[in-house]
């Protein structure tokens, strides 16, 4: 893991094509501007592992349901 220090209005580009922006610290929290391409898709880590928890419950489901069809 890189480990930056960063102050407020400073940025770091990843790959050229994704700034990431410090707009605010404010205690333990840090307000944080990505700017990227529209094909690069940007999630918070627990809302991606909460839509990869959906997708292995429904791929589950679908396949318990062909099982029970056979």
């Amino acid at each position: 893991m890189l480990v930056l220090t960063r102050k407020t209005g400073q940025s770091i580009v990843i790959d050229g094509g994704i700034e990431i922006t410090v707009l605010e610290v404010r205690g333990e929290q840090v307000r944080l501007g990505i700017a990227a391409p529209r094909e690069i898709k940007v999630n918070r880590k627990e809302l991606l592992a909460q839509i990869e928890a959906q997708a292995a419950a429904a791929a589950e489901a679908e396949a318990e349901a062909t099982v029970a069809t056979e």
